[in-house]
């Protein structure tokens, strides 16, 4: 009789035990998921046809939101909830001031003007498209939900402030590698500054990936600190979509 409460406590002490690993097993695979998804996102996007590029952010962030929705993420953990409009929306307003006032001074400093010639954004019609809509909705929208959303509610529910913050901030910084292949070579400051050839380009992608790792980390804390999304999607549109505007103007009164 003894044997057997031993037995079946120690069968419930082991049902228990595979119990708690479960979730913690689960979380795992999500944050493997997302990953997966977001690595091939990225190679179809930047390897693949033209119109891939233009969808597949977009098309993968809402995958990836109904994926870990059904696999049971809350809107907080998201950063979606609405009881966090308010105080997100008040951090964007703050976010966007300072940035904007930087990237202003910026493009009216002699010394970094040069900086801000891309070509890609040399005629002020095209720089308003890119920054109102293509930015928005390619790039700074999909990316936040992605990563900032998606990918920050999965590691917070195995690791803790510093392992989001690290495993974040650095796969967001691994993400811009393929954007970057040709960043200097559309850039005249950033090609006189690290050089031509394969030297400058490798400079220029290692570059990126500390800078967006670096503004990686500025996102999660935005994220955080206000619990929603709304403050680094402004952040972010604000260094991207101003940067935009600011080439435009800086190549407009320069070549003028």
């Amino acid at each position: 009789m003894t044997l057997e409460v031993q037995y079946a406590g120690a069968v419930d002490g082991e049902t228990s035990g595979a119990r708690a690993k479960r979730p913690v097993l689960h979380a795992y695979l999500d944050i493997a998921i997302v990953v997966v998804v977001l690595v091939a996102t990225n190679l179809i996007a930047h390897f693949t046809t033209a119109w891939a590029s233009i969808a597949t952010v977009p098309i993968a962030a809402v995958v990836l939101l109904v994926l870990t929705r059904r696999r049971g993420l809350g809107w907080v953990e998201l950063g979606l909830s609405p009881r966090h409009w308010r105080k997100g929306s008040l951090y964007a307003l703050a976010a966007m001031g300072l940035v904007i006032g930087v990237v202003a001074i910026g493009a009216a400093l002699p010394i970094t003007r040069p900086f801000f010639m891309a070509d890609r954004y040399a005629t002020l019609s095209g720089a308003l498209v890119a920054s109102m809509i293509v930015i928005p909705l390619q790039t700074v929208i999909p990316e936040e939900l992605a990563f900032r959303g998606v990918l920050q509610g999965t590691l917070g529910r195995v690791y803790g402030a510093r392992g989001v913050f690290a495993a974040g901030s650095l796969m967001f910084g691994l993400w811009h590698i393929a954007s970057s292949l040709g960043l200097t070579s559309g850039n005249k400051g950033l090609s006189g500054f690290l050089g031509g050839g394969v030297a400058g380009q490798v400079l220029g992608i290692l570059g990126a990936v500390v800078a967006t790792a670096a503004a990686g980390v500025v996102f999660t804390w935005l994220r955080r600190r206000s619990g929603s999304l709304i403050a680094p999607i402004a952040l972010h549109w604000s260094l991207n979509g101003a940067g935009a505007l600011a080439a435009a103007i800086v190549w407009h009164t320069t070549m003028a």
